[in-house]
C-alpha cells in the first residue's frame, strides 16, 4: 500500500479514491495483487529487527513432596 501512496503523491488533492468490495471489483489484475518482497529496493521496505535477547533474572524451584499430592487425592475422594 505504501508504494501506491508514494506513487500517487503528485496527484494529491486532484483525485478521490473509492474503495470497492472484492466481489464488485472484477477487473483487478494479478500484478496489482502481487505482494512485493521486503527488500531494500522496495519503497515500502521495513528492516526486520533482530530478536531481543531475553535473560533469566531468577529461578524458583519448589519441591513438593508426595505427602501434598496424597492429601489432594484424599480431599477429592471426600
Amino acid at each position: 500500500m505504501l508504494r501506491w501512496q508514494i506513487a500517487i503523491q503528485e496527484y494529491r488533492g486532484n483525485m478521490t479514491i473509492v474503495q470497492k468490495a472484492g466481489n464488485i471489483h472484477k477487473n483487478a489484475d494479478g500484478l496489482t495483487r502481487w505482494a512485493l518482497a521486503n527488500t531494500p529496493d522496495n519503497p515500502a521496505y521495513v528492516p526486520l529487527e533482530a530478536e531481543p535477547k531475553i535473560t533469566i533474572e531468577g529461578i524458583n524451584i519448589n519441591d513438593i513432596g508426595t505427602q501434598f499430592f496424597e492429601e489432594v487425592r484424599e480431599s477429592y475422594k471426600q
